[in-house]
């Protein structure tokens, strides 16, 4: 398997919308949430996309709070906390980020937006340094976020990361393998993955395995061998598991 971005539609959604935030006129809002179901590949894009622009990324954790948030940013900033006093540290970020205009990722944002003053502070760190700050989360945040209107005023761009397709697949099966999957077989990988990405890649990555060890360039349905089983591997047999250890076949 290779290892690269594939600019399948969410992805495609993605770097548009950063890109829009980056090139926004002076006053607009600069804000962004990023939001699905786990396995249609938010983290894997936004990771992606914040070495394109040389973000600052972050990932929330359940015991933040504001001091522990602002440290982390700091941190990821390369700073040492000047003072332990939140406002302080919110003026430190925003110091730093007014004259790198690096943008802002919190990924896990479901746990910051359950509290209203982490919330507020990101919202600070927005207005004083104008630099686009981006949540990442999970389904229901946007319902969640829509409900504070002095926070979900100031974004800009909603991204909704939706369940990969059959031309997704396609273009991550094209993009990544190393042998052809025949569209019969990249049809029922699709169909099982029930649109997560992160099935799609684990299946196609046995799928070419497969392949590879029987000396196929390419695999059709008839040739896959493991019915609908394309994300784990076989489980032993029974006689297999009730071997004794050193009994060897008779």
């Amino acid at each position: 398997m290779r290892y690269k971005m594939v600019s399948v539609k969410n992805v495609t959604r993605l770097s548009e919308a950063g890109d829009a935030l980056l090139r926004r006129a002076q006053g607009m809002p600069g804000m962004g949430l990023i939001w699905g179901q786990t396995g249609y590949g938010k983290t894997t894009a936004t990771t992606w996309f914040v070495n394109q622009c040389h973000g600052v990324y972050v990932r929330a954790l359940a015991t933040w709070s504001p001091g522990t948030m602002l440290g982390t940013i700091l941190r990821e900033l390369d700073m040492n906390p000047r003072a332990t006093n939140c406002a302080r540290m919110v003026e430190q970020i925003v110091e730093q980020l007014a004259v790198s205009g690096r943008p802002v990722f919190i990924d896990e944002a479901d746990y910051v937006v359950e509290s209203k003053r982490m919330t507020e502070t990101l919202r600070d760190l927005h207005d004083l340094a104008s630099v686009p700050v981006v949540l990442i989360g999970m389904a229901g945040i946007q319902r969640k976020i829509a409900l504070r209107q002095q926070f979900s005023g100031r974004i800009a761009q909603w991204v909704d990361f939706k369940p990969c397709d059959f031309e997704d697949a396609t273009a991550l099966a094209r993009e990544l393998c190393e042998v052809t999957v025949e569209e019969d077989l990249l049809a029922r990988l699709q169909k099982a993955a029930a649109g997560s990405a992160r099935l799609l890649v684990v299946g196609l990555a046995r799928i070419e395995q497969s392949a590879k060890a029987r000396g196929l360039g390419s695999i059709s349905n008839s040739q896959w061998k493991h019915g609908d089983n394309f994300f784990l591997g076989d489980a032993p047999t029974s006689n297999a598991r009730n071997k004794r250890p050193g009994e060897g076949s008779k």
